[in-house]
């Protein structure tokens, strides 16, 4: 009777306190150089090494700069960021992708390309989208950095078990529709605290048709319902993803691996605190039209009127917006449009959107920022001649980093522009002070792309 969830949180517990948390180990922990430079600095103010540094994976993503990464970074706050971590990962002696490397990336892309998250594991970082790891089968989270100088001191950290939700999508989705579109939809009818004090299991017959790059991105959307995180069980794609990557088993560890692996799903009578089923036949490609992820209506729709109880707050962001109730956004303006984030950064993303503007040229007036998620999808966009389709239609690529998901670099949206991006967040300013947000998939951002305005992407398959 016991839930995925249960089973590997319940494999890694290594003590419960009593009337307090649990005591839980941690396969592997990621760090970036936002939220790890005070927890090192804990440690060396108590005179305390790494426990265990090869369970430690490093990178610089949310302040590495999208062009020039071969010269110093301008911005003294990034580069004394970068610089900690490059510090710090060489005198605690942990693994640090440096900036510019073929190893470098966002770290939720890096992660699972590289087979460092696997299913089964706990992973952990100072980040809220750490459950991106989840769609490996992986219990993964985001912790704070009091909790990442935890979990280098003991690999080990405290937590409060969380709740076990369910959600099946069944049916097949639509034309143009993806996974993002899901991920939209599902943030609508739950709201952005619908989840909260949940962990999420993704099921179903459209969460199994999924590709794994499709599964990251599902995943990596959890925390904006108010998850704790979200997982999906593994399976034949999971494994076909993973064989024979960098740190995936080999040989008959490989092997050993799989068996284990595929016994890692829940109970047919597992009990799960919360049990949520929808249709695929009910979601049509998305957009957001105010200032959280869960302001979101379909492409075709009109903003609805809101409530009395949500009145004040969907006035203020429709106001910041430049909205109105009934307002439909097929045509809107658009001024810029990003595509990349650890939401949608993989190749997977750049083959949709090369797959719209192929034969066709970017729109006047539309400033363009394609940013792969590492420099391995780099190489598969050049591989797979993706760079040469962009260019042809007048797009250019960026190098890798978290880019204009968030006002951490020099890829800023300016005060009143509007954008159609592919990341995770459209909070006020979260793209650059004043700027203005509409969060969509890659087709729907392609589509915005070659025509300047917001445009239903079934039009152009």
């Amino acid at each position: 009777m016991n839930t995925l969830f249960d089973k590997i949180w319940d494999k890694h517990v290594v003590q419960q306190v009593a009337d307090g948390p649990t005591q839980l180990y941690i396969d592997r922990l990621y760090c970036h150089e936002v939220t790890s430079p005070q927890a090192f600095d804990g440690l060396r103010a108590r005179g305390l090494k790494c426990f265990r540094p090869e369970k430690v994976f490093c990178m610089p993503d949310h302040n590495t700069p999208t062009h020039d990464q071969d010269k110093p970074i301008a911005d003294p706050v990034s580069k004394a960021q970068v610089d900690a971590l490059a510090k710090n990962a060489a005198e605690f002696g942990v693994t640090h992708y440096a900036m510019g490397s073929r190893d470098n990336g966002i770290i939720h892309v890096v992660g699972p390309e590289k087979g460092l998250s696997l299913p089964g594991m706990t992973i952990v970082c100072g980040d809220s989208h750490t459950s991106t790891h989840g769609a490996m089968g992986a219990v993964a989270f985001g912790i704070g950095t009091s909790e990442v100088e935890m979990v280098l001191a003991s690999q080990c950290i405290l937590q409060q078990k969380p709740k076990s939700m369910r959600i099946t999508v069944t049916g097949r989705l639509g034309r143009g529709v993806t996974a993002k579109d899901v991920a939209l939809y599902l943030m609508a009818q739950l709201t952005t605290s619908g989840a909260t004090g949940y962990f999420v299991e993704y099921s179903g017959d459209v969460v199994r048709s999924l590709s794994m790059e499709g599964r990251l991105t599902l995943c990596n959307l959890s925390i904006e319902m108010g998850a704790r995180g979200g997982f999906i069980a593994p399976d034949d794609v999971t494994f076909d993803y993973l064989k024979g990557r960098e740190y995936a088993p080999k040989g008959e560890d490989w092997d050993k691996a799989v068996a284990y692996w595929r016994t890692l799903r829940s109970d047919d009578d597992a009990i799960f605190d919360r049990e949520l089923t929808f249709d695929a036949a009910d979601i049509e490609p998305r957009i957001t039209y105010g200032t959280n992820p869960g302001m979101g209506i379909g492409i075709t729709e009109s903003i609805q009127t809101p409530p009395p109880s949500e009145g004040l707050g969907e006035a203020k962001a429709l106001s910041y917006m430049g909205f109105q109730p009934g307002q439909k956004l097929l045509g809107t303006k658009v001024d810029y449009v990003f595509l990349g984030a650890c939401t949608n950064g993989r190749i997977e993303d750049f083959r949709a959107f090369a797959s719209i503007i192929k034969g066709r040229k970017k729109a006047d007036g539309v400033v363009a920022w394609l940013v792969p998620g590492s420099w391995a999808v780099d190489r598969q966009i050049r591989d797979e001649g993706l760079d040469s389709v962009l260019a042809e239609a007048g797009f250019a690529i960026r190098q890798p980093g978290c880019s204009a998901c968030l006002a951490m670099n020099d890829d800023k949206v300016p005060a009143g522009k509007l954008a159609v991006s592919t990341s995770n967040r459209n909070f006020e300013g979260r793209q650059g002070p004043g700027s203005r947000t509409i969060l969509a998939s890659p087709l729907t951002a392609a589509a915005a792309a070659v025509t300047g305005v917001i445009t239903d992407p079934r039009e152009f398959l």
